[in-house]
């Protein structure tokens, strides 16, 4: 069992954190930034942009150990309630030294765990956090979700965020009955203009499996899970891996339900293979109890994802639920690490059976 954060109240200061690409402190991104500044005040919340969050792409990307400052900074000073990601990026990994041989920051982690949300690279850090035995949830980020350049939030990603406010005993994921496509265009002049929408027709889809499976969620970004395998165009990253163990062992992922998704980078069928491949190779999907599949950004390669993920998990049988609202496509929800979900194939419904928060 990982420890849960208090839920967010009315009232709290909530950091943003740059802890992968340094987008949000560009001058290109200042409405953007303003419109998640808005919108966090909406919700009830005081957003905090740590120190180091603002310092640019170049700056960060030189500079991982400020961006890892930022986390611990958060996560020691008691006024902070929640984490928001910014965005993601492509190195993450950088910052585990800094974190994960800070005694001071583990201890913090489990002895005054926060809310944290993002998704995308940040992976990673969502890892770490079950390394270090804490509930994060792969979510909403600020310049993705609460900067978004619409009239108003997403209405579904909307509910996602109402929902860090509350504790019921058990939440139903619906399935969106919209789906958006990404921008193509983030300039100023996009501010209040609607994303292009399309109706759903086809909500959670059964790929193979029938009556009722339970199990712990785990997973993340497809291309960053491999990543830490090998797959990575960094190649200490995987050394970095080996060392601070941030992809769990193959025993660790017996009786869980794995949760996966693809970038933005939309990876041919080609490539997607080879990346559930990798994971193959680890043995976990021996051990798991089914896969939770996100849809696809812009449902490019929809159909043929399909048809990749029933022959990669073949022999294994594995039921899988595909079409789900988390990770790149838009709207987003939130899959709370470590929780016990509920997949019902016959009906088509995904619950989480427990509390999401302490």
């Amino acid at each position: 069992m990982l420890i849960k954060p208090p839920h967010l109240h009315k009232g709290d200061p909530v950091a943003i954190v740059s802890l992968s690409a340094g987008t949000l402190g560009e001058d290109f991104a200042s409405h953007q930034r303003k419109l998640g500044v808005h919108r966090l005040q909406q919700l009830g919340l005081q957003p905090v942009f740590m120190p180091n969050a603002l310092k640019g792409i170049d700056y960060l990307k030189q500079h991982p150990q400020a961006r890892a400052q930022d986390l611990k900074a958060a996560f020691a000073n008691p006024k902070i309630k929640g984490i928001f990601a910014a965005i993601g990026g492509i190195d993450t990994y950088r910052l585990m030294p800094y974190l994960m041989d800070d005694a001071d920051f583990v201890q913090n982690v489990q002895q005054h765990p926060k809310l944290f949300s993002g998704f995308s690279d940040t992976t990673v850090d969502h890892l770490m956090f079950y390394r270090l035995g804490m509930q994060s949830f792969y979510g909403p980020s600020f310049l993705n979700d609460l900067a978004e350049l619409g009239p108003d939030l997403l209405p579904y990603t909307k509910k996602t965020l109402a929902h860090y406010f509350t504790n019921p005993p058990e939440t139903t994921i619906e399935s969106s009955p919209i789906w958006y496509e990404e921008r193509t265009d983030f300039s100023p002049q996009q501010v209040g203009i609607p994303r292009k929408e399309h109706k759903d027709q086809d909500g959670y889809l059964v790929l193979r499996g029938s009556g009722q499976i339970t199990g712990r969620l785990l997973g993340g970004c497809l291309e960053s899970l491999t990543d830490l395998l090998g797959n990575s165009s960094f190649p200490e990253e995987k050394a970095i891996n080996e060392q601070y163990h941030l992809f769990p062992k193959t025993k660790n992922w017996s009786q869980k339900i794995l949760f996966i998704e693809t970038s933005e980078d939309q990876p041919t069928p080609t490539q997607y293979q080879a990346l559930l491949s990798q994971l193959e190779k680890t043995g976990i999907f021996e051990v798991i109890k089914g896969i939770i599949v996100g849809k696809p950004q812009n449902k490019k390669y929809y159909s043929e994802y399909q048809q990749v993920l029933l022959q990669v998990t073949e022999a294994y049988q594995t039921p899988i639920l595909y079409n789900c609202n988390f990770g790149h496509a838009y709207p987003r929800t939130a899959l709370p690490y470590g929780c016990q979900a509920q997949i019902d194939f016959d009906n088509r419904t995904l619950k989480i059976v427990e509390p999401w928060f302490s």
